[in-house]
């Protein structure tokens, strides 16, 4: 996920005392796992996995006796991140985490993130191998979830990545078909919200996405996601959103505030701020009382800790980088 993010308010990282932390516990004798309480359900509906990177990350500084690093660490382990979807064993991944989040009276939060062509061949390439592929991966993950509470955020960047050319034109049109028919294959599901990605704040012409978001299917969605994986600060992607939403019939929109505390990056080449920037840090926690009715949620969509790519000294994308996820931690 690079194009879109080439141009790129820290509330509430206190609260994360109200979800209590208290040592580890271990089910079956099988590996320990953080002991977490939910978050209140009105503010914040959605599932902290105990078992997520940072989670264990706070396991293993404390085995090591570095008490202020596993602190450091809570500050993520002990919010709702989104789960990525992988490519193996789809629907039975799909049902262990939504029935997990059940099983504790939340709702699951799930990214899915496998067009074909994705990225454009960049640090996330790949994706379904074709259309079929891509379909039957959807059609896993709406059977994964089932009739249970389920947040789903579609294919980061796949709408922009039309926009601004980087996707082949050969492959436009299918891509539009692929996303219709996710939308719709989703909202089959009877508790299943579903918001398309748009971007980011950095793309200064909400016209130029009005079309392509309705042929990917928006206006039977719930509403559309931004800053997935970037830093841009919350009010000026509330601000873009807000001029999108009144282009597409008013619809809502979900903000990705898991590293936005410092605002975007500046100090590099302009086409990989987006990638593993220093000096960022933790954003505003995730919440539906937004106080907007327009913003239905803050989210942690991007996974705080974990690499965007194999730049800046990171491993590859997707791969947790507790140095980087400190350094998050501190900022805030």
């Amino acid at each position: 996920m690079q194009m879109s993010r080439t141009g790129r308010a820290t509330a509430g990282i206190a609260g994360a005392a109200a979800l209590l932390l208290s040592g580890c516990t271990s089910q079956g004798g099988g590996e320990p796992k953080l002991k977490v309480s939910q978050h209140p359900r009105a503010a914040d509906p959605y599932w902290v996995n105990p078992e997520g990177n940072a989670a264990r990350q706070v396991l293993a500084y404390r085995e090591d006796g570095e008490d202020e690093k596993a602190a450091l660490i809570e500050r993520i382990a002990t919010q709702p991140v989104a789960e990525w979807i992988g490519t193996e064993n789809v629907e039975a991944e799909t049902r262990r985490i939504t029935e997990s989040a059940a099983e504790a009276d939340r709702d699951a939060l799930l990214v899915l993130y496998n067009i074909p062509h994705r990225d454009c061949g960049q640090f996330s390439k790949g994706g379904a191998a074709d259309a079929d592929a891509y379909r039957d991966f959807i059609d896993q993950a709406a059977k994964g979830i089932g009739d249970r509470r389920a947040t789903v955020i579609l294919e980061p960047d796949a709408v922009l990545h039309l926009v601004d050319n980087c996707t082949p034109k050969e492959f436009h049109e299918e891509r539009y078909q692929l996303l219709w028919g996710a939308v719709d294959r989703l909202k089959k599901q009877p508790r299943t919200k579903v918001y398309l990605d748009a971007g980011n704040a950095g793309w200064s012409n909400p016209d130029a996405l009005q079309e392509p978001l309705r042929r990917a299917g928006v206006d039977k969605a719930d509403g559309f996601a931004l800053n997935v994986s970037n830093f841009y600060p919350t009010a000026a992607s509330a601000e873009f959103g807000k001029k999108l939403s009144a282009k597409i019939h008013g619809k809502p929109f979900v903000i990705d505030t898991s590293r936005n505390g410092e605002g975007p990056y500046t100090g590099g080449d302009p086409k990989e701020n987006w990638c593993n920037p220093p000096g960022r840090a933790l954003g505003e926690t995730p919440t539906v009382d937004t106080g907007d009715p327009l913003v239905d949620a803050y989210l942690w969509i991007k996974r705080p800790g974990e690499s965007d790519g194999e730049c800046k000294g990171g491993p590859r994308a997707g791969e947790w980088w507790p140095e980087y996820a400190l350094g998050l931690a501190r900022g805030a």
